[in-house]
């Protein structure tokens, strides 16, 4: 089989690997779509983000869909050649987070693609992949496409767990990359009744307004607009900050209503925060890193056509041009998710 494999900073190659078989409670996958993330992105343009680097080869990807090819001794409730949207997310379900529910904090966590621990975890763009049974959620009525979203639809709908109630709620979502669209899909669901969006990009903003948003605002081009909404102790209860970067936060953080809550998806490295003002505003800083059983629950609201992540993929190209699918999906100016065909 061929994987995509990143050395280091613009490293990245088809290699040719062997094949796994399926052990018990195991199934083998033919690989169907895979797309690329904002953390691939990053190994593929800088050898890694923050303080985690490369220190070997790693096959990168962990947002898929395949095929059941075979399926080892013990599994039920798959069939060959069926759909299956493939959870990059592993915990050990032993450790004390996990016998907590806290399986996205598992110490022992496999994710795919994940340069974190070392050795690193090897990722899924790979043409043959061998997964655990619970990994995959059936698709059926889905595009291979649109199931190889459910990953970053997983972590907006965790996000969106950790923000509380959001009935009623105005939402300011930074950054406008497939988190940031998928966040103002996510809150809508969940009963947000106004949303406003931020980016540098009019490509990236006018899909934000298409899924959703009542305004979008480049804030390059409108450097002052966000600061009507910080009039009278701000505006908005909930922040989906989706860039990492310390500007878009310390400025939307202005205009944040007492006791709101921000919801911190970017990552983009440590960063200075006005401690001042999120004091004052008694407002809630909440991490949110990746997801567990929210995977699911977003393969259901895609199959049952309550969320639509159809117009967010803008480009698929085939595995021998899959090189090419990094830059491009690097350039923001046209894309939004690329997304490479392995079958």
């Amino acid at each position: 089989m061929r994987a995509i494999v990143a050395h280091a900073a613009k490293d990245v190659r088809i290699e040719e690997m062997d094949e796994a078989e399926p052990g018990p409670g195991e199934v083998k996958l033919k690989l169907a779509t895979g797309g690329i993330c904002g953390s691939d992105l990053h190994y593929y343009n800088h050898g890694g983000f923050g303080a985690v680097r490369l220190k070997q080869p790693m096959i990168l990807g962990h947002e898929v869909s395949a095929y059941v090819d075979a399926l080892g001794p013990g599994v039920a409730g798959l069939q060959i050649g069926q759909l299956v949207a493939v959870s990059p997310s592993r915990p050990c379900h032993t450790c004390q987070y996990c016998q907590e529910g806290l399986h996205n904090h598992c110490i022992n966590m496999r994710f795919y693609g994940s340069a974190m621990p070392f050795p690193h975890i090897q990722g899924a763009f790979r043409q043959s992949l061998v997964a655990d049974a619970s990994q995959c959620v059936v698709a059926d009525g889905l595009t291979a496409g649109e199931a190889a979203m459910a990953e970053p639809l997983a972590v907006t709908l965790h996000a969106t767990r950790r923000a509380g109630d959001m009935l009623g709620r105005r939402v300011l979502v930074t950054g406008c990359g497939p988190i940031g669209v998928l966040s103002i899909l996510s809150a809508r669901r969940a009963g947000a009744r106004e949303i406003v969006a931020t980016d540098l990009s009019d490509f990236t903003l006018n899909l934000a307004k298409s899924a959703g948003a009542d305004r979008v605002i480049n804030t390059g081009a409108e450097p002052e607009a966000l600061a009507a909404y910080a009039s009278g102790k701000g505006t908005f209860d909930v922040l989906y900050e989706c860039t990492g970067v310390a500007a878009a936060l310390t400025a939307a953080i202005a205009t944040m209503r007492p006791r709101g809550v921000i919801l911190q998806l970017g990552l983009g490295g440590d960063m200075s925060l006005p401690m001042m003002a999120i004091t004052s505003k008694e407002l809630d800083l909440r991490g949110s890193f990746r997801f567990h059983s929210e995977f699911a629950v977003g393969v259901e609201l895609m199959r049952k056509g309550l969320i639509d992540v159809k117009p967010l993929i803008t480009h698929t190209v085939p595995l021998e041009e899959a090189l090419s699918a990094f830059a491009l999906a690097s350039d923001r100016s046209q894309a939004m998710k690329a997304q490479i065909e392995f079958s």
